[in-house]
């Protein structure tokens, strides 16, 4: 016996891309294109903290952080949104981002709204975990498009009454996963309201937030301080594997109401896994620094400059705002991915591995996603020839 609520699931992106691909010779020295996995150095002083620690794996980690990771937290999120935060009360320690926006409707969405099941919004295309986490509490995922005409940013607003009704959390990912655009400060101000007025959360993925062109994104918890909304109204957020990248030590964490954090604190205490005290305390010491996260965006900076010259006689390109992943138009996002990699090497995903289809829709089909975390040399030969096979 198995769960059937499980049964339809699609393979995820990566292995339908290696059934795609890998029963084909690539066409040239193979460019990694795919994976969202940062290649830029994290600090040096990384590996002196954890091994400065390390007597303390052998003591069993407090499970919803170390009270002084849980300040610096706290104090980087002052400094970031001029947000004021009781860190020990409003913050928790994440294994990771994901972990996070996966247990958020765990612990937070209730088993009905309004005396039906409830409804969690999401972008279309998405981050995969917010579907899967709606399925988990039996609630009905809607996936509202993020297309180019609306920003690449889903208008939960258009969304009928008897669907907002029914709304229990709405996720959001700003910068966007994989489009790069930014919510301004107006639309978080229009979902928020929305939020107040039809009683749901905001489930708000803010892990691309510090790998920007220019201004720095307005965060979901700032536009809400200003508001004055409900302090319950959003849950962030973050990680450290993009801001600095650090993806393999699975450090993250979730900040919102005090309500909320309990909550998703005592779901923690009979399920989770807390992250090591060596690792803590390196994600202490990497909190309070900001001089790697400037030099890690001027480095984003320089992708984002050649990309532009790369593909500026591409006439349906559009630069992201944020975020580290080209998303480019193509006539069939399979087709553009299988070409390229046969014809020159280069590996990208098909957007419709990162969307669903609605209504015989999928509004991913018609792109790739390209990640520009490759060294920049490697980067901009894997781009030319992707412009030159694809667009030429």
């Amino acid at each position: 016996m198995f769960p059937e609520r499980f049964s339809n699931l699609p393979a995820y992106a990566f292995p339908r891309l290696r059934a795609l691909l890998d029963a084909h010779a690539p066409g040239g020295p193979v460019v990694h294109m795919t994976i969202g996995e940062p290649k830029h150095a994290f600090p040096d002083w990384i590996g002196r903290v954890i091994a400065e620690n390390v007597a303390d794996f052998g003591r069993y980690p407090p499970n919803e952080g170390a009270p002084e990771l849980l300040n610096a937290i706290g104090d980087w999120i002052k400094r970031r949104y001029d947000v004021p935060v009781d860190a020990q009360r409003q913050v928790m320690v994440l294994n990771g981002t994901r972990e996070g926006l996966y247990n958020a409707c765990m612990a937070l969405v209730p088993e009905q709204k309004n005396g039906t099941k409830p409804v969690i919004l999401m972008p279309n295309p998405f981050y995969q975990v917010y579907m899967i986490s709606a399925i988990s509490v039996a609630a009905e995922p809607v996936f509202v498009p993020a297309t180019r005409d609306g920003g690449y940013l889903p208008d939960y607003t258009g969304l009928p009454a008897d669907v907002l009704n029914r709304t229990a959390a709405a996720y959001i990912c700003s910068p966007a996963n994989p489009q790069g655009a930014v919510a301004s400060r107006a639309y978080w101000r229009d979902l928020i309201g929305l939020a107040e007025q039809y009683d749901f959360k905001i489930f708000a993925d803010e892990c691309y937030s510090e790998v920007y062109r220019d201004a720095a994104p307005a965060g979901a918890l700032e536009v809400a301080a200003e508001m004055g909304a409900d302090p319950e109204r959003v849950v962030i957020f973050h990680s450290l594997s993009k801001r600095s990248n650090l993806p393999g030590l699975r450090s993250g964490f979730m900040a919102g109401g005090p309500d909320s954090i309990a909550r998703a604190r005592q779901l923690r205490a009979y399920s989770g896994a807390p992250v090591p005290l060596p690792l803590q305390k390196a994600s202490e010491t990497v909190w309070a620094d900001e001089a790697h996260v400037v030099e890690n965006r001027r480095l984003y900076g320089e992708k984002y400059l050649a990309a532009d010259r790369i593909f500026a006689g591409v006439n349906s390109y559009k630069g992201p705002e944020a975020g580290f992943f080209l998303w480019l138009p193509v006539e069939d996002g399979e087709v553009a991915a299988l070409k390229l990699w046969q014809q020159t090497g280069v590996r990208v995903l098909p957007g419709a591995y990162l969307s669903r289809d609605v209504n015989g829709d999928n509004p991913g089909k018609g792109y790739i996603r390209v990640a520009m975390v490759a060294p920049i040399n490697e980067m901009q030969a894997g781009l030319i020839a992707l412009r030159d096979c694809i667009y030429g």
